[in-house]
């Protein structure tokens, strides 16, 4: 199983470029929920937390996909060098500002200016992948690699992050992030070699000769899907966070929370690595179907949850089908944006993934205040079946391949088969 893995991570600045990767994306595991915890602590008021939180998730949604677009026109180091700074430097002004107590505007402030900076390293890592694989079946396996380690950053992060927050110092949750942002994000951009070059491009003009706003990404039907999905995806994780810490709550038992969600991933990242390991024939559009639906099946098994040791057994399940239907949707991606914006394109569906995280905790708080922990679940089942409707309805896009974005950029078009084909000579995804 593991040999399609050594294969790509054998490729000269593979493993360098990934593991520091890895380390760069401890920050989307556990600012949020450092965050949370810190103001918690200080301020006593989850409100609060959560509304800060907030700011830094929304900030982070906007902003990310045009940081991405500015990474395809100049390069990776040249502007996220500097990205990485100020975002570091606002993460260690809002710990600043609430420990000393500062006007609470200033938390917004400063959590705003950090995610809107922060970017994602997850897109930056895929884009060196697809650079440097020539091979649809490598990039598959590459791709399946970096779902898995998103698995490990996501059972790492939160039980680090709520660890050092309780029995270090409130702060303490967010020091590991601002440390792997710095440690892992410059080893990343310093290694220059696997960097994808840049794509500067004239600005599109009319036909009487005046330039013209660049069209986004998201002119493509089938990115407009994808990320529709994307945000339903990100709804049934965020509502199944919420809910489990309030299940374990109610059973008496909150400690486990952590270890239940741990479990979760651990079945995401473990399908990831199998799914990674086999070269599929079936088209990408079709695999994308089949995973949202078997996902959708998982999560629909939480209604029926009634024990911790149930609940950790359906989180497994559940959990089996996370990784291979974020691959897909990432492999997707490359069907319907040019080579030149695969960055933006990534960024786009991860960014959605994180808007519905945030929705999906928002109305499972609101229905758990309610119903209890099984209202919360309801958000989990509801948003698996609106993305399971939103990938019924749109099968005809999600198999047309690149969508023509009016500019004159070379593309990467589906072909029937799933596979990733270029109309230029050289191949990068």
């Amino acid at each position: 199983m593991l040999g399609p893995y050594r294969d790509v991570l054998a490729r000269p600045g593979a493993l360098a470029f990934s593991a520091a990767g890895v380390i760069a994306r401890l920050p989307m595991s556990m600012v949020g929920i450092g965050i949370v915890l810190m103001i918690e602590a200080v301020h006593g008021s989850y409100g609060l937390a959560g509304s800060v939180s907030a700011v830094s998730v929304l900030a982070q949604a906007v902003c990310s996909p045009q940081l991405a677009r500015l990474v395809d026109l100049h390069g990776q180091a040249r502007v996220m060098r500097p990205a990485i700074a100020v975002s570091a430097t606002a993460l260690v002004t809002l710990v600043l500002c609430t420990v000393g107590g500062a006007p609470v505007w200033t938390l917004y402030v400063a959590a705003g200016a950090a995610g809107a900076t922060i970017g994602s390293f997850g897109a930056l890592v895929r884009a060196r992948w697809s650079h440097l694989l020539d091979d649809p079946r490598s990039v598959h396996t590459a791709y399946s690699l970096e779902s898995a380690l998103d698995e490990l950053v996501f059972v790492v992060g939160p039980i680090l992050a709520t660890t050092l927050a309780t029995s270090v110092a409130p702060s303490a949750g967010l020091v590991v992030p601002v440390v792997g942002m710095l440690v892992g994000g410059f080893w990343f951009l310093a290694q220059r070699a696997t960097q994808p070059p840049p794509h500067p491009r004239p600005a599109p003009t009319g036909s009487d000769g005046r330039p013209q706003a660049r069209r986004s990404v998201m002119r493509s039907w089938g990115m407009v899907v994808l990320a529709v999905v994307f945000v339903a995806m990100g709804a049934i994780f965020g509502a199944t966070d919420v809910s489990t810490v309030a299940f374990a709550e109610e059973d008496g038992r909150p400690g486990l929370a952590g270890v239940v969600l741990a479990v979760f991933a651990c079945g995401s990242m473990i399908s990831g690595l199998l799914y990674g390991a086999r070269h599929w024939t079936t088209p990408l559009w079709q695999r994308f179907a089949v995973g949202m639906v078997a996902l959708a099946v998982g999560a629909s098994l939480f209604v029926l949850v009634d024990t911790m040791v149930v609940l950790a057994v359906v989180m497994f399940v559940a959990g089996f089908a996370i990784a291979p239907t974020l691959i897909n949707g990432n492999g997707l991606v490359q069907h319907f944006v040019p080579r030149e914006r695969l960055t933006e394109g990534l960024t786009w569906v991860g960014t959605s993934l994180g808007v519905g995280v945030s929705l999906g905790s928002w109305l499972a708080g609101t229905l758990i205040d309610r119903q209890g922990s099984h209202g919360g679940y309801l958000v989990v089942v509801g948003a698996a079946v609106l993305a399971v409707l939103a990938v019924a309805a749109s099968l005809r896009a999600l198999r047309s391949g690149t969508a023509d974005l009016g500019e004159t950029e070379t593309g990467v078009a589906a072909t029937p088969e799933g596979t990733a084909a270029e109309s230029a000579p050289s191949r990068e995804a």
